[in-house]
């Protein structure tokens, strides 16, 4: 079975000095994927928020944690998936047991920092979690065609 996308994947240790990392990271990924100036600021503040979160409320104080943060680079749009339990990803098993946020979950961790999930839904086209082994928060943002050349460069403004 061929993929049609690309996967990176990072690990780290569960630390806010790696959140700046990752944020450089999505900027490269979604800047070659051909996503505009706007959408690339609006991920990295709800990427941010996923990785900022899972870094204070994952892991206890004196707990040695991982978490674990994945691209799949498609044509028309851009996954990013953070985990809080450090496991590599096999991302179609995930893909396959993420499902919708349901405002009934128990994820008030996320809520903890005032905006959380409303500011992640608010910036993102798509965000889909699961809460077993660790939270596992997905967060799609779309690229548009008009928005690349045929040789996958940004078109400037």
């Amino acid at each position: 079975m061929t993929r049609n996308y690309d996967f990176i994947e990072m690990k780290f240790p569960s630390s806010a000095e790696y959140v700046g990392l990752i944020r450089l990271t999505l900027s490269g990924v979604l800047s070659r994927a051909g996503a505009t100036y706007d959408d690339i600021e609006d991920s990295k503040i709800a990427v941010s928020e996923a990785v900022t979160n899972a870094v204070k409320h994952a892991y206890q104080q004196d707990e040695k944690g991982e978490v674990s943060v994945g691209f799949a680079v498609f044509d028309d749009k851009v996954e990013i998936i953070v985990a809080d339990n450090g496991q590599s990803f096999d991302y179609e098993t995930i893909k396959d047991e993420l499902g919708p946020y349901d405002e009934n979950e128990n994820i008030d961790y996320l809520r903890e920092g005032g905006l959380g999930l409303f500011l992640i839904e608010t910036l993102m086209d798509e965000v889909s979690f699961k809460r077993q082994a660790g939270v596992t928060i997905s967060m799609t943002k779309y690229i548009s065609e008009s928005q690349v050349q045929p040789n996958g460069e940004a078109i400037s403004r």
